[in-house]
């Protein structure tokens, strides 16, 4: 029933402290989250941002909600006025309007906008599927 003391006081090898080998699963998963899932959320919000950003007066854009209109104002500020339809103006917020459909013709005598070539997106597998 009772032990030697030579069993009894043997506790095993390897129990030491939290080492480099057992945070290593924990790195390697963030590392995987953020090239799969963080960058290319940052990615897509920074051109959501320069797509309201550069909204004129003219362009066709569709809001969060579904509204299909025709930027009548757009000053700098958190509000737009967008024309649904004639004589039916409405102010939306700046960050609700979720994608452009047509871009007006710039006005004379501005700059045409710059080609952003570095800016295909697609997240960590680029341009290997075309839309």
């Amino acid at each position: 029933m009772f032990f030697p003391p030579a069993y009894a006081q043997s506790g095993g090898a390897g129990a030491g402290g939290f080492g480099f080998e057992q945070m290593l699963p924990f790195l390697l998963i963030f590392v995987v989250f953020y090239f799969l899932l963080i960058r290319p959320q940052q990615k897509k919000a920074k051109m959501h941002r320069e797509m309201v950003s550069n909204l004129r007066r003219g362009d066709r854009v569709v809001t969060a909600g579904g509204l299909i209109g025709k930027v009548a104002k757009a000053p700098e500020g958190p509000e737009v006025e967008l024309e649904l339809g004639e004589g039916m103006k409405v102010k939306v917020i700046r960050e609700t309007i979720s994608q452009v459909v047509t871009k007006s013709a710039p006005p004379e005598g501005s700059p045409p906008p710059a080609a952003n070539e570095d800016n295909k997106g697609g997240g960590l597998l680029g341009g290997l599927f075309k839309r």
